[in-house]
Parts: C-alpha cells; sequence; structure tokens
C-alpha cells in the first residue's frame, strides 16, 4: 500500500497509516480474499497479497483500554483549586461543556502520535472539537515555545465535494481546501486548483467565512501523545506492535484455512483407479472401487498443527502486549474477587502507560483547556450554566485522578483507619483526610461533604448529652 503523496509533509503518510491500523482498516486495500489461492490464470497467490480472514484488532483494544482507565465516568479528574468558587465553576464548565465524552475521542484520534483541540465561543457558550492533527501544522512561538503561533489546516478534496458545500468550482476539479488559526481569527480560504497551485498562485482569503475570535491567542491545545517522537507528534501508542498483530493476523487465517481443509480434505487416486468405463464416486454414502493395481487416498493433516499455530500465536499476543504495555491479564487465572491493589498488579504495564498519557493528556490537555476559557473570558462574555464566568486567577488549578481500580470495602476500612489514626496523632488535618477519602466514595464537593459532617457530628453530640441526662435523671428519680 503507498500511501505517500510528495504534496503533503512526510509525517501525512505515516499518521494516515497508524490511523487505519488503529481503526482495523489497514487491509482494506487488499481486494483478494485470503481464501482465494489461484488466479484466474493458475497463478499461485502469495499469501502477502490475500486480505486476512481474520483480524485480531489487538491494537484497538489496547487504545481502548488505555483510554478507560483515563477519562471514563468512574476515573475521570476532578478540578481542584483552593478557591472553592473557581472550583465549582471549573466543575460546572467541564459538565456543560461535555469535557469527559471530548477527552475521550481527543485520546483516541491523539493515539497515532497527536491530536488538536479547538475550542470555539458561540453564543457566548464554549463548544470543543477534537481535531485530527494529519493535515495540520502547528507553528510555535520561539520566545515561548509551548505556545502556538498559528496552526495551518491544508489538504487535497474533490471539486464535487465542494460543489456539495456550496463552494462554485469545477466538479471534474481537484482543490486544496485551507484554514488557518492564529491569535486573532480562524481565516477561511477560498479553494484554490491544483492546477493553479502548481503555477505558483496562492489561496485567496474567503471573508464570508472568515471568524474574527480576538482574544490574542490561537484557541487551539495540541497535544502529543507519548513522550518522545518530535516537536509536532508524540510516540504513538500502538506502533511498536504493528508487524506482530499483522503476523498473528496471518497466522490465524493460515489455522482457519487449515480446520476448512481438514474438514473436506483431498482425494488423491492413483491409477488405474477403476474398471475402464466406470465412474468413481466420492461419497460418504458409496465405497471407492479401484482396480487390482489402483489406489485412493484422502490427504488429511492431524490436530498437531493448528494447536502449533494457537500456541505461536498466543506467544505473539504476549510479545505484542509486553511491547505496547498492554493489559496482559488471563481472566482464565482470576479466582474469586481480587482487590484494587491485586488488579493493579496484575495490570501493572497498562497503568505505566495510562499514567504517561495522565500527563499528555491531563496536565498538557484537559486542564490547559480548562485554563483557555477562562482567559477567552477576560477577552469577551463567556458564560457557564448561563453566568457569565468572572475574571479568575487559574495559576492554582490542578487535577485530582481517581484510582485507577476501585478499593474492596476492607480496604477502605484500613484506610479510613490509617487517615484516623493520622488525624488523632496530629499528623494530617481533617481537610485532607477527607479529601483522600473523597474519591473513593464518590464525593464531589469536599467543602460542603465537611460541612455535612460538622452537622452530623453537632448532633451526634446533642443526642449524646440528652442520653446523658434522661440517665441522670433516672439515677436521681
Amino acid at each position: 500500500m503507498n500511501l505517500a503523496d510528495s504534496d503533503y509533509p512526510a509525517r501525512v503518510e505515516r499518521l494516515t497509516f497508524l490511523a487505519r491500523v488503529r481503526d482495523g482498516r489497514q487491509y482494506d486495500h487488499i481486494a483478494i480474499p485470503f481464501s482465494c489461492e489461484r488466479a484466474p490464470d493458475g497463478a499461485y497467490i502469495k499469501l502477502c497479497d490475500r486480505r486476512p480472514s481474520v483480524r485480531t484488532g489487538l491494537c484497538r483494544t489496547v487504545v481502548d483500554d488505555s483510554v478507560s482507565l483515563l477519562f471514563s465516568e468512574a476515573r475521570f479528574p476532578a478540578v481542584h483549586s483552593r478557591n472553592e468558587r473557581l472550583r465549582r465553576t471549573a466543575q460546572a464548565l467541564v459538565i456543560e461543556s461535555a469535557l469527559c465524552e471530548l477527552m475521550n475521542d481527543a485520546a483516541m484520534k491523539g493515539s497515532v502520535g497527536s491530536v488538536a483541540v479547538l475550542m470555539r465561543v458561540l453564543g457566548g457558550r464554549v463548544f470543543f472539537e477534537a481535531m485530527d492533527s494529519v493535515y495540520l501544522t502547528p507553528t510555535w512561538n520561539p520566545q515561548v515555545p509551548d505556545a502556538l503561533l498559528r496552526v495551518v489546516e491544508r489538504y487535497k478534496v474533490k471539486g464535487d465535494d465542494l460543489a456539495a458545500l456550496g463552494y462554485d468550482v469545477d466538479e471534474a476539479e481537484n482543490y486544496w481546501f485551507q484554514r488557518i488559526w492564529d491569535a486573532s481569527a480562524e481565516m477561511w480560504f477560498a479553494p484554490l486548483s491544483l492546477a493553479d497551485a502548481a503555477n505558483g498562485k496562492q489561496a485567496i482569503l474567503d471573508a464570508s467565512r472568515t471568524v474574527t475570535h480576538g482574544l490574542g491567542f490561537v484557541p487551539m491545545v495540541w497535544i502529543r501523545n507519548l513522550p518522545g517522537g518530535d516537536k509536532i507528534d508524540g510516540v504513538c501508542t500502538f506502533e511498536a506492535a504493528i508487524s506482530t498483530v499483522m503476523e498473528m493476523d496471518y497466522q490465524f487465517s493460515q489455522a482457519g484455512r487449515g480446520l476448512k481443509y481438514a474438514a473436506d480434505p483431498t482425494l488423491l487416486i492413483k491409477e488405474p483407479a477403476a474398471a475402464e468405463g466406470d465412474t468413481m464416486i466420492r461419497s460418504v454414502s458409496e465405497a471407492l472401487v479401484v482396480s487390482e493395481k489402483g489406489d485412493a487416498k484422502l490427504l488429511e493433516i492431524n490436530g498437531t498443527a493448528a494447536a502449533a499455530v494457537i500456541e505461536y500465536v498466543r506467544q505473539c499476543r504476549e510479545i505484542a502486549l509486553e511491547s505496547i504495555h498492554g493489559n496482559r491479564t488471563n481472566v482464565d487465572k482470576l479466582n474469586g474477587a481480587q482487590s484494587g491493589r491485586a488488579l493493579e498488579m496484575m495490570n501493572q504495564g497498562l497503568i505505566w502507560l495510562a499514567d504517561k498519557l495522565r500527563i499528555s493528556y491531563g496536565q498538557r490537555g484537559f486542564l490547559c483547556l480548562v485554563k483557555m476559557v477562562f482567559a477567552a473570558a477576560r477577552q469577551r462574555e463567556v458564560r457557564v450554566a448561563g453566568v457569565p464566568l468572572a475574571a479568575f486567577d487559574t495559576s492554582d488549578l490542578s487535577l485530582i485522578w481517581p484510582r485507577y481500580y476501585p478499593p474492596t470495602y476492607n480496604e477502605k476500612f484500613q484506610e479510613a483507619q490509617a487517615y484516623r489514626t493520622l488525624f488523632d496523632g496530629g499528623l494530617i488535618s481533617r481537610q485532607r483526610a477527607v479529601a483522600k477519602m473523597a474519591s473513593d466514595n464518590d464525593v464531589e464537593d469536599v467543602a460542603e461533604e465537611e460541612k455535612l459532617i460538622d452537622v452530623d457530628i453537632a448532633a451526634r453530640v446533642a443526642r449524646e448529652k440528652e442520653q446523658a441526662a434522661q440517665v441522670e435523671a433516672r439515677e436521681a428519680g
């Protein structure tokens, strides 16, 4: 498969292929099914020229598992700040703008190396969009290397697709489509035909579609997947396992082919097979009758070949998962309920992967998006839950991540006893103890929980005093 196009940067070919692997489409360009062994002219078709009949999808599985440990409902981080009003506002923003769903989408798309999240303020409300970075090219501020100067989107599109969107173009031509985001506007350009571009012509600004946001910064967060790579793209989550996964697909397909053959083996007849003029019938209800010097055999295979293939594939799977820190837990070996700590130890490789992704998509992604909204509110009106967003100092905003696996009730009891001991010994504040226990008990508002605790303590003290007074009254009587 050749995805190269000299008009694009080199990274486009690589990211396009990785996206096809992630989505299980890496074999779609192969037209010949695996069961087809011979071409119409009788020539043998090599295995690599056939489309596998079995696709393990292991790369997608590892991506799904790692993203689930990042931004599933039970593991989504909470925004924390010493300013209680800021914390409540940020949490309302997360809920209203559906950032949980957005970050899941961003982490899936970014698994190939990078993803860009675009922010728009429409009618006072904030909207986000996770954009594939294949055709996006960022430019960084040399004075502030982690700040974007602009982002260019440029790719080829067919004329009939543009015509369907209302553009006045020749439907038979191919065009360049281009947008540019900078600190002042989202600039759209009129489609430029490939022929005009080859002659050195430049795209003309489409003023009717261009939007001036005037925020003073590029309303986009660029997220690199894993440490490594280059300034634009991080390391792909699953690239190290691609060749092994493709080997597994072909081996499984071969094993399936062998099982189908075993169900209908080839009949070998040694001439002379029957008397002259007789017809040989191959059927379970008919016996094969051959001449004295003839012979007939079924070319069968035993089950050891299929078992060897399955064992080989099992080892390949272990190697692939180990290379990309996937989940290697075997459900057949799980005996009864396991503690949260035991599950973490069994899935240590996957957790190490998720720990790295928490930095990329949490600190460098999700938290930056929240801060970007507050920065936008200084330039224009932004409403959250119908209330205009006030100016806040967001420098102390941070994320509190829950545990990867929920603890058992016994573990919760032991942890509560430990914090009680630390609190009684004056080694930790009650606020910190409540905050540490909050995530495991689905408590979102720590300050409100403390108020409820004070109410319960006051009520308990009042009941104890009342009971003591009743006891004294009975003894006095």
